[in-house]
């Protein structure tokens, strides 16, 4: 029997490819063959159940195709005897390792991250909502669910979110969340000690598979082929993956094109920059909060609608800021008066007022010309994305501190002949067409909020 396996071996990584070979077949060793049912010993209960679950026909057909007459495959661990009658073994699955507290063994959970403390606006809407479909934890018609957007925006707080809630709610299931970053370290620390089996069996042993900041990964060969794998044999097995990066998969630089088209398989969401409203909203749900700690402290009216207007890029900023207001006050013992505002965050102020990126004019024009981001920075010549992208250009001449090089990398990499006609055809237009001139004032406003 074992001179069958040996000849089908060459056979069977033709069939799927010698990296599925090594990881899945090469560990496989056959003890022969019973009643129609193949014996196979395997390192872990994980393998034998990865390889009955996707291989076996093929291993059964390839075996028929040598002469030995078997219908299906059973598999033990080699740490444990086989049993004396054959009889199909069911893989127990091992959870991951839980730290003292219970959490699982990933990146700390914040428990104040949950969806009662999310403020939900228009820029968030479908994220928030796409993000409360995951955590209610049954079956999903999206895998895997990508959030994207600048720092900031609330992408790891809904990620903790949906964790802590299925914690709370489903403990039966087996929950990681971890950074890229961490993903790519224990994939090094795994290769090092030769623990690659373990690292496997870890990752495609989760329920469910959080990771944050993928864009991390992007130009680590290594690393990405691991995580292909893995995001592979999750979905697979139809076990429920979230991933958030700063931008698009498609968008991610360096990014292998067979990952980015995984990722594009479920739902993405792009959680755009909050806007006025929404940023009034988040201020309010927490002052309430800072004026329990400071209960000394009071606010002049228009305080808050200032910080809505002035810090407009970052919600941790712009919560931050107001924390460090209500302590500034309350040490000083004065009342928080929108002059007193100017005086303790001129530094956020100023650093907010002239930090506006290309990226978020193009997300910004794409979305008032309703065109997609990659055709305003593609190749397409059509009047229907070359005019929106002129006036991109042109803002982000006239609003960032960018060189006209530097612009024209940002727009596909375009030479700075390209961005200066764009520019002097936007300078001409916007005298001549009124159309155009309300455009810009209009983007103007919502750019500099």
């Amino acid at each position: 029997m074992n001179n069958a396996w040996v000849e089908i071996q060459g056979s069977l990584e033709q069939s799927i490819g010698k990296n599925n070979y090594q990881t899945w077949i090469k560990p496989l060793q056959m003890n022969g063959v019973a009643d129609g049912i193949a014996d196979f010993s395997v390192p872990t209960n994980f393998i034998g159940n990865y390889v009955n679950q996707n291989y076996s026909d093929l291993i059964v057909h390839q075996l028929a195709r040598a002469g030995t007459n078997v219908s299906r495959l059973q598999f033990t661990t080699q740490q444990t005897a086989p049993a004396a009658a054959p009889a199909k073994v069911e893989p127990k699955v091992e959870t991951p390792a839980k730290d003292k507290e219970g959490d699982i063994a990933g990146a700390p959970l914040d428990p104040n991250f949950s969806f009662d403390r999310f403020v939900v606006g228009k820029p968030n809407e479908l994220a928030h909502a796409a993000s409360k479909r995951v955590a209610q934890g049954g079956e999903v018609t999206f895998n895997p669910l990508f959030l994207h957007g600048g720092v900031g925006l609330g992408k790891t707080h809904l990620m903790h979110a949906i964790a802590n809630e299925l914690m709370d709610n489903r403990p039966d299931l087996n929950i990681l969340y971890l950074s890229a970053e961490q993903f790519m370290y224990r994939f090094i620390q795994a290769l090092r000690v030769r623990k690659m089996m373990d690292f496997k069996e870890m990752f495609r042993s989760v329920d469910v598979l959080i990771v944050d900041d993928v864009q991390f990964i992007a130009g680590k060969d290594s690393t990405q082929e691991e995580f292909f794998h893995t995001f592979n044999a999750l979905v697979s097995a139809h076990k429920q993956i979230i991933i958030s990066a700063d931008r698009a998969p498609s968008d991610i630089r360096d990014l292998e094109d067979r990952i980015a088209s995984r990722m594009q398989c479920g739902l993405v969401v792009d959680i755009h920059p909050t806007d006025y409203e929404l940023r009034l909203g988040i201020l309010q749900t927490k002052v309430g909060k800072h004026q329990s700690q400071y209960p000394d402290v009071t606010m002049t009216d228009g305080v808050l609608e200032f910080l809505a207007h002035r810090i407009s890029k970052n919600v941790r900023v712009l919560e931050g800021a107001l924390t460090r207001l209500f302590a500034f006050a309350s040490l000083v013992g004065r009342e928080i008066s929108i002059e007193l505002a100017q005086d303790c965050l001129a530094d956020i102020l100023r650093d907010n007022d002239r930090k506006i990126s290309v990226e978020e004019i193009q997300r910004k024009v794409s979305e008032h010309y309703a065109i997609r981001l990659s055709d305003m920075i593609g190749p397409k010549r059509l009047r229907t994305f070359a005019r929106p992208r002129q006036v991109a250009m042109y803002l982000a001449k006239q609003l960032t501190r960018r060189s006209l090089p530097e612009i024209g990398r940002c727009f596909g990499g375009r030479d700075h002949t390209t961005v200066m006609h764009g520019v002097r055809r936007i300078e001409d237009l916007m005298h001549k067409d009124a159309q155009i001139a309300d455009d810009l004032e209009l983007l103007r406003r919502s750019l500099e909020g």
